[in-house]
């Protein structure tokens, strides 16, 4: 784990709350369909995007999230929700005391080699655990275009479909074997709320401020100059990718 960009989403706690999208509901029914029961741990909670689409589902959420920022943002926005500081190596809950643990875009944060255990121990038999990721669709050609002029460290290997299975597969493996399955999203977007959404991504938060402005401004130029984006709202296309694994 790169503990520099796992541990600089608190500096956009704000920003990453406003704009970062949620979760195909879809996905989130797939990822709990073999749990025992409806206790759900959201763990990496962040500001309590895939917290909202588990209470939709009918979940009964309890979030930990390590970063006093984002929980703060989490708490302010679900006010009834249990959420507690903690990570996923140091889970502040019971043995057995949850059906399954989900990780929104966080999964790939973990260190498996102490997370897995805790994970597990927290786990009801049977429990599953499951990651969500939200990635661009780059089937569609100005979604291609515009990861390759980003650059991999603004979207990277797990940002796009065709490496986020075989990034993050591996992670699972403590648990049980991985099953996985892509459902179709979306958000409205304009092209400055895009860039916004981009500017909380990890590689560009802990970039160098001048680095980070040009990329920024190279991702705008982009943006204004192609028809699907450079007037007023559109689609971006985007899949959730789910990685579930039930316990053994």
């Amino acid at each position: 784990m790169d503990h520099q960009h796992a541990s600089s989403f608190g500096t956009a706690a704000t920003a990453y709350a406003r704009h970062r999208p949620d979760y195909a509901q879809a996905a989130a029914r797939w990822a709990l369909e073999p749990a025992p029961g409806p206790r759900v741990l959201d763990l990496g909670a962040g500001t309590g995007k895939l917290t909202a689409t588990l209470l939709a589902a009918g979940a009964d959420v309890t979030a930990v999230e390590p970063d006093p920022a984002m929980l703060t943002e989490l708490r302010r926005t679900h006010p009834g929700i249990p959420a507690h500081p903690g990570s996923a190596e140091t889970i502040p809950l019971p043995d057995a005391s949850v059906d399954a643990v989900l990780a929104g875009n966080a999964l790939h944060w973990f260190d498996m080699t102490t997370a897995g255990p805790e994970i597990t121990r927290v786990l009801a038999p049977g429990g599953v655990l499951a990651g969500l990721w939200n990635t661009l669709d780059d089937s569609v050609d100005w979604v291609a275009a515009l990861t390759e002029i980003s650059g991999p460290a603004v979207i990277g290997p797990r940002d796009t479909p065709a490496a986020w299975r075989t990034a993050t597969a591996h992670l699972l493996d403590t648990i049980g074997p991985a099953e996985h399955a892509a459902f179709p999203h979306s958000q409205r977007r304009t092209a400055d709320s895009l860039v916004a959404t981009l500017a909380t991504r990890a590689g560009l938060l802990v970039m160098p401020p001048g680095e980070r402005d040009t990329t920024l401004h190279r991702i705008r130029a982009f943006l204004a100059g192609h028809p699907e984006t450079a007037d007023g709202e559109f689609t971006l296309p985007m899949l959730t990718c789910v990685l579930r694994a039930r316990r053994h």
